[in-house]
């Protein structure tokens, strides 16, 4: 037994679960008895972007539930002797951050509720043949993967640490994968962490993209000024006296209404129709009680508001357009705050989307961490924390989190929603803080993020207004249409991203960003390949589409399809390779294997209408010697790395069908014409040189 530095007897009931000495910086809230039902970890999280953790007691077992209870105030209040760390990896500290403490109650109580279910009411009772089959129950739940039950196991791991620890040890038996090794008590091998994530199809993401942009380059302006407008009206109603001279201008004010014919501004409360009285009240300066007394009460404004019902229009401009059209012909008082959220959401989607951040990273920016840069043509770059990788120099988990070695890259689309969200907040604050993002409405309002799970439900809210507003302004390619895959949520996004550059795209999402620029901010805001793992996900992707591309090739080979260009032969070698890499999950070293072969270094340009078999030594797209990869953004037709299919040949000339359809338009001037007439004919001639050069199986030599 190891007993750390605890008193040798059992809190009471009132005893503080966290002491002060624990507190983080600056924290003055409530602290959690030892005796009650919820113990709550605010004391000792500083990280801005996770859950508010509460462990909650009843729901174990009552038969154990004080035995876990000691165990997880030894947990918060002891920190583990260095002799248990000894060749762990770094996520085993002596201190536990709240989330992982909160995350291991969670583990114990669904080990607790196993062992009752298998008669067994007290740990002390467990065994080494309860670790086992606890185990083999864990590896046997559908979906079950390596992470998942390793993490779970390591949760009992600290069970029996703190056990070890504690003046009052239970006598838990030691897992037996801390004796043979975790390796054999987990599930095969197999691809995991955000490499199981589902990108969202180019579908749905590429309209998505467009309207958050849109939302923060195009509208931002019209909706902030009328929340600035909502805010206005609503003091002004508020506080305004009730005098003679006020009733005088909601007289006039509701007799002009009349006299015009022109609708009362209501609202729908419980399925009947009231006056607006907070808008009223807002515009004439009357106050709220005159305003509910003379159209609630007045038997001619009652008679008046139901025959003349209307909106609540803002007295305000609107600047933003879509194409040719005004987004909207006015903004409702009521719908003011509803669209600032769809403007926080939209800036969190491009932040979220364009940096290949986690949630939790974005979400722990603050106002300010964006600066200009200090000479012309430098790039933007944001500072922010880390939290999760955060340590003191005693190897033990910092809550407040240190700051990025490495900043993150901006593009100009993220640096204008840090400037929209910084308009929002004030200096200095979470740029998505709780207390400045529920505008009007109810919700959390402490000083932490906004909830992943309430952003979850804001990104699906931002979906179907989107595509409401698309349908409104006739516009039924710009729909989103569900994801083949569930929910969009919020930790998609950035594998998405490498998926994107990997493969490039048409559509919608190709007119937001450009891939190869893409690639290199991310890049270089990754720069450390261990730490953030952006790197894999690029690889990953990239080694995916390499795969596709020699399947394809192999498959069109076989069905008889030839290929020309002055790569084919290199491009018909590596198609030859294509059966191992059938139905392999990739890991991200078996990724760069494949990426640094140079015979398999085969990469489809659907825009071009060519495959490039890059080779570096013969590339006329590289800038650098140091470039590993191609640019698909500079083809340069003369170059000796093109190769064609007979896929590729077939949309040369569909192409060439569209330019010269085209041409023929009613409004296309002369020149135009003649040019496009010209590129046509370009593109008919490659199909048809393709035709002529290329080389199928029949025509191979012996």
């Amino acid at each position: 037994m190891l007993i750390g530095e605890v008193p040798l007897t059992v809190p009471a009931s009132d005893t503080p679960v966290i002491p002060e000495a624990l507190f983080v910086d600056g924290y003055t809230g409530p602290v959690s008895c030892y005796g009650e039902d919820a113990w709550s970890m605010d004391p000792i999280n500083a990280n801005p972007s996770t859950e508010r953790a509460r462990v909650l007691w009843k729901p174990f077992p009552a038969s154990m539930r004080e035995e876990f209870r000691y165990l997880a105030w030894l947990m918060i209040n002891i920190a583990l002797p260095d002799i248990f760390l000894e060749g762990r990896p770094p996520s085993m500290r002596t201190r536990q951050s709240a989330a992982t403490i909160y995350r291991t109650v969670l583990q114990w109580r669904r080990f607790a509720i196993w062992l009752t279910k298998r008669d067994v009411t007290s740990v002390t009772a467990c065994t080494d043949e309860h670790f086992r089959d606890y185990a083999l129950s864990l590896n046997c739940k559908p979906k079950a993967n390596r992470n998942t039950v390793s993490a779970e196991l390591i949760g009992l791991t600290r069970l029996w640490m703190f056990d070890r620890t504690s003046p009052f040890p239970l006598n838990i038996p030691e897992p037996p994968w801390e004796r043979e090794g975790i390796d054999d008590f987990l599930p095969a091998a197999s691809a995991g962490g955000e490499n199981l994530t589902e990108v969202l199809s180019p579908e749905t993401m590429g309209p998505l993209l467009i309207w958050a942009l849109r939302v923060v380059d195009d509208f931002a302006e019209d909706i902030l000024a009328a929340w600035a407008e909502n805010r206005r009206l609503t003091t002004t109603a508020k506080t305004a006296p009730r005098t003679k001279e006020g009733l005088a201008r909601l007289n006039t004010y509701l007799a002009e209404l009349a006299e015009h014919g022109r609708p009362m501004p209501t609202i729908n409360v419980n399925g009947r129709q009231l006056a607006a009285s907070l808008y009223i009240a807002g515009l004439t300066g009357s106050a709220l009680a005159q305003v509910t007394t003379a159209t609630n009460k007045r038997h001619r404004w009652k008679e008046y508001l139901a025959a003349h019902p209307g909106g609540c229009p803002l007295p305000l401009p609107i600047n933003g357009t879509v194409g040719e059209m005004r987004w909207t012909e006015d903004i409702d008082f009521d719908e003011a705050p509803l669209l600032m959220r769809h403007l926080g959401t939209a800036c969190f989607i491009v932040l979220t989307y364009l940096t290949g951040m986690r949630p939790g990273e974005v979400l722990g920016l603050r106002s300010g961490c964006c600066p200009d840069p200090d000479e012309s043509g430098q790039r933007h770059v944001i500072h922010g924390y880390v939290y999760k990788t955060a340590v003191d120099e005693d190897g033990n988990h910092l809550s407040t989190g240190e700051l990025r070695d490495v900043p993150w890259v901006a593009i100009t689309p993220v640096v204008s929603a840090i400037r929209v969200l910084e308009r929002i907040v004030p200096s200095g604050e979470l740029l998505f803080g709780s207390q400045f993002h529920q505008f009007g409405g109810f919700g959390q309002r402490t000083r932490v993020a906004l909830r992943a799970e309430t952003l979850r439900e804001r990104v699906e809210h931002f979906v179907d207004w989107a595509s409401q507003l698309a349908r409104r302004l006739d516009r039924p390619h710009e729909v989103i249409p569900p994801d083949p895959h569930g929910a969009i949520g919020t930790g998609r996004f950035r594998r998405t991203l490498a998926w994107h550059i990997a493969r490039r795209p048409g559509g919608l999402i190709a007119l937001a960003i450009q891939y190869g620029h893409m690639r290199t901010a991310v890049s270089a805001g990754y720069a450390s390949r261990g730490r953030d793992g952006i790197h894999d996900l690029l690889d990953i992707e990239t080694a995916r589409a390499t795969a596709d591309t020699l399947a394809t090739l192999a498959a069109d080979r076989a069905a008889g399809g030839g290929i020309s260009g002055p790569a084919a032969r290199r491009a018909i070698l590596a198609a030859g390779q294509a059966p191992a890499f059938e139905g392999i999950a990739f890991t991200a070293r078996q990724a760069r294997k494949l990426l640094t072969n140079p015979t398999l270094a085969v990469h489809d340009n659907p825009n071009a209408f060519l495959t490039c078999v890059y080779n570096p030594d013969k590339a006329l797209c590289r800038l650098r010697a140091s470039q590993a990869t191609p640019n698909l953004d500079r083809c340069v037709s003369a170059c000796a790395n093109i190769a064609r299919t007979d896929h590729h040949a077939a949309q040369l000339t569909i192409k060439a069908d569209e330019l010269d359809k085209q041409a023929v338009g009613e409004f296309i001037p002369e020149p135009l014409a003649e040019r496009l007439r010209t590129h046509a004919a370009g593109l008919r001639n490659l199909a048809q040189k393709h035709y002529r050069e290329r080389i199928a199986i029949s025509e191979e030599p012996e």
